[in-house]
């Protein structure tokens, strides 16, 4: 309450003198929960990953990444419809595979601007002052990021599939393929989400962690590529398979190629056996999980 009253002894004629409440209502609207604060977060998360909602120069990098992503499927569909081929020029488990660098890129600069803002602007603690809790954020920027790759990494898939239709290929092998292209990039999303996330909820710097996710992300492949050449050449082709679980874009060539019926890109052509490919599977696996739980014990200590 906020009392104006005029100086002086005694009041003088037309004393203007207001009684004003200032205070503050009660909130008496729906209290919608916990679920509702995670779908949100979630949602911002997935439009933020393409720059939705935020300002132009934030949707130049991951626009043009899709576009990039999707052209290449573009063009083969043209081709192959022009030339009335018999097949698609590449396989739908292989477009990722040889794509790795732009998805690379995108989760070098996506993770980070999904995460790393909350922590240097410090807002993580407000998220958990209610209603929502750290399991929920966790889980919805990783939703988030891993549906956003699969956007980018799906979208040429269906171009592909689309396309393959129109060239009039055959129905019954065109679906399979699509189908088990889309479950290798969902397995491959997930991966590269929990790897991304992991490393850029370590730095508040934007630039460390899109320098850091690139470094892990390519260093490995180039090294387990160079090591898998160089046991080939010696004649070692058994260790090959055992050095591609060392690298997250080789771990999933390994495991489509051993269940999913897709050409290695193994020196040699050769992927892992059957029994090498459930360990394959096993790591993938081990590793998403592994990177959830990281997140959650990271954000047990950023959220206090």
């Amino acid at each position: 309450m906020a009392v104006e009253h005029s100086t002086g002894a005694a009041p003088v004629p037309g004393d203007q003198t207001r009684i004003h409440n200032i205070g503050y209502r009660n909130y008496d609207g729906p209290r919608l929960g916990r679920a509702y604060a995670r779908r949100s977060l979630y949602s911002q998360s997935l439009r933020g990953s393409y720059g939705l909602g935020r300002s132009v120069k934030s949707k130049v990098l991951p626009m043009l990444l899709f576009v990039v992503m999707c052209v290449p499927a573009a063009i083969m569909v043209a081709v192959a419809v022009f030339t009335k081929a018999k097949e698609l020029p590449l396989d739908y488990t292989r477009y990722a595979i040889v794509m790795q660098a732009v998805i690379s890129l995108y989760v070098a600069s996506q993770a980070p601007q999904s995460v790393s803002r909350d922590l240097r602007f410090k807002t993580v603690p407000l998220y958990f002052s209610r209603p929502i809790e750290i399991a929920d954020y966790v889980r919805a920027k990783f939703a988030a990021l891993a549906s956003a790759l699969f956007v980018l990494t799906a979208a040429p898939l269906l171009v592909l599939y689309v396309g393959a239709l129109l060239a009039k290929l055959d129905f019954a092998d065109q679906t399979k393929g699509f189908a088990q292209g889309i479950v290798s990039v969902a397995l491959l999303s997930l991966l590269f989400a929990g790897i991304g996330l992991v490393i850029a909820s370590f730095t508040p710097r934007r630039g460390f962690g899109i320098a850091a996710v690139i470094a892990v992300l390519t260093i490995t492949y180039g090294a387990v590529s160079t090591l898998q050449a160089i046991a080939d050449a010696q004649g070692s082709s058994a260790a090959v398979p055992w050095i591609g679980l060392f690298s997250p874009i080789t771990l999933i060539d390994g495991a489509q190629s051993a269940f999913l019926g897709a050409t290695s890109a193994f020196p040699g052509g050769v992927g892992p056996s059957n029994a090498e490919g459930v360990v394959y599977v096993l790591v993938a696996l081990g590793l998403i999980a592994a990177s959830y739980g990281l997140l959650m014990r990271r954000y047990k200590k950023v959220g206090l």
